[in-house]
């Protein structure tokens, strides 16, 4: 399958943050976010594989900076690596005070989608990712380390379920 760059699936979702998203005190609730930041990387996944893809983690999500009722938010996500089925997609998201036009970073987040086959099982025809510039490069390494540290914590946990006692 011919390799496709990171530019053809980057996508940026905007929501004004309204009094449903709140809590109490007009906070916008982390989980608001969450989901819109799972949102906007199942949409990266799927531009870039054309088929049905899941969450299959998050690493982790940041949250640097609260919203308000009223603020815009961008959800900023691309693809940072693409492995046989799953694809590493970042997230940032920041918001606007639509009165000021102040803009600052609010959330972080790493998350790794899995693309499907017609029968609903990983499918290893996911088309590989081109890099163009050195920031894209750069982004894939680090994800490539994430990936690793992933699979390393990943063999740990299964190891400690086998053995107990050396956990």
């Amino acid at each position: 399958m011919n390799a496709k760059t990171i530019s053809e699936s980057t996508v940026n979702i905007t929501h004004v943050m309204m009094p449903h998203d709140a809590n109490p005190a007009g906070i916008i609730h982390g989980g608001v976010i969450m989901k819109q930041i799972d949102n906007a990387a199942g949409v990266v996944a799927v531009r870039h594989t054309r088929k049905i893809c899941v969450t299959a983690s998050i690493d982790r999500i940041d949250f640097h900076n609260p919203s308000h009722i009223g603020n815009l938010i961008s959800f900023k996500a691309s693809l940072n690596m693409v492995n046989k089925s799953s694809m590493e997609i970042g997230v940032r998201v920041e918001r606007e005070d639509l009165l000021t036009g102040e803009v600052a970073h609010i959330a972080s987040a790493y998350l790794t989608f899995v693309a499907l086959g017609e029968d609903f099982k990983p499918t290893e025809d996911t088309p590989e990712l081109k890099t163009e510039s050195d920031d894209e490069i750069r982004r894939n390494k680090e994800a490539l380390k994430r990936r690793e540290q992933r699979l390393s914590q990943k063999n740990y946990e299964y190891e400690c379920q086998m053995d107990m006692t050396n956990c």
